[in-house]
Parts: C-alpha cells; sequence; structure tokens
C-alpha cells in the first residue's frame, strides 16, 4: 500500500530492468523479494532529502542482512537508494525507487571510477 498505482510509477533495482506502470511494478516487487530469505535491515543511513508540499525525495544507504539469490549464508550488503514519493490526496505514495549496491558515498567528490 506505500507505493502509487498510478501508469506512473517506476521501479529499477538490482534483479532486473526497470519496470514503468504499477502491475509491473508489482511483479517486480514480488519477484524480488523472492530473492531474499531470512533478512533484515540492520539500519538507514540518510545521506540526503528533500521536501516540498508535494514531492519528497530520500537518498540513503540501506544496510541488510540476509539469504540472497538462493544462497544458504547469510550476507551483509548495502544497497544505494534512491526513493521519491508524492502526495497522491491526503496520503504520501511511493512512485519511484532505484536501488543498486553500490554502496560508497564520498561527500568530498566523486570516487575513482564514478567519472
Amino acid at each position: 500500500m506505500l507505493y502509487s498505482h498510478g501508469d506512473d510509477v517506476f521501479l529499477a533495482n538490482p534483479f532486473g530492468f526497470t519496470v514503468i506502470g504499477w502491475n509491473q511494478v508489482s511483479d517486480a516487487l514480488d519477484f524480488a523479494s523472492s530473492k531474499f530469505k531470512d533478512g533484515e535491515v540492520k539500519n538507514f543511513q540518510l545521506i540526503a532529502k528533500y521536501l516540498s508540499a508535494e514531492l519528497t525525495i530520500i537518498f540513503e544507504i540501506e544496510k541488510w542482512k540476509a539469504k540472497v539469490g538462493g544462497r544458504e549464508e547469510v550476507s551483509s550488503f548495502d544497497l544505494r537508494v534512491t526513493t521519491t514519493f508524492r502526495k497522491e490526496g491526503s496520503e504520501w505514495k511511493l512512485i519511484h525507487r532505484h536501488a543498486d549496491p553500490i554502496a560508497s558515498f564520498n561527500a568530498d567528490g566523486p570516487l575513482r571510477g564514478d567519472l
């Protein structure tokens, strides 16, 4: 219920292509969640945020611990995540989420390989 069910909602995650529209996003979320087992989010590290009356964007590092992709051992991993919410009526709905395993952050400038 956190996600907007609009045609413009989109998702980009490490387990597939970027998808647009609620039906495709819902299927992609089901698929991605099937790749995690016995896990938990250990921490959210907020890096930056933008807030307005109609739109909120957060950039954070998610620190996870889980069995991933059918593996039997629990692994720790970090995800770099950008999430966008918009006001729909009286509720905030998630309209965009992009997550990838590149979790390095350097406030002083680009990292090697980022250019």
